[in-house]
């Protein structure tokens, strides 16, 4: 296991245990095979949605974005506050919440109702 993963199970010990999966350029993060979070460039992002995406933006934290073909694409997961990568409850809280925007993405893709927040 990478230290990564290894230390993105220690943050989210309090949350449940997760799986940390190699993909492209970076990890997924997963709980119960659903992906909740991301890390790129070292940074740790986290999934969001029209419920819990103003969390974010309130305290000025990026989306994630990336260039394709010399155009921007913003995928619906946002930096993790800093205080995230301490573990403890407030890694856990902003897990769950993360958790519960892809679950609830998840259901309306299933719906056929979409699922990406922007």
């Amino acid at each position: 296991m990478s230290d990564w993963a290894q230390h993105l199970s220690d943050v989210f010990r309090r949350f449940g245990p997760v799986d940390v999966r190699r993909m492209f350029g970076g990890y997924g993060v997963y709980r119960d095979g659903l992906m909740f979070a991301l890390v790129a460039d070292d940074s740790l992002y986290l999934k969001a949605d029209a419920e819990n995406a103003e969390d974010f933006r309130r305290l000025g934290l990026p989306q994630f974005e990336y260039t394709r073909q010399g155009k921007v694409a913003r995928l619906s997961y946002f930096m993790a506050p800093a205080e995230v990568m301490d573990g403890g409850e407030e890694a856990a809280r902003w897990a769950r919440r993360s958790f519960e925007a892809a679950l609830r993405s998840g259901a309306a893709r299933r719906s056929g109702h979409g699922g990406r927040s922007r």
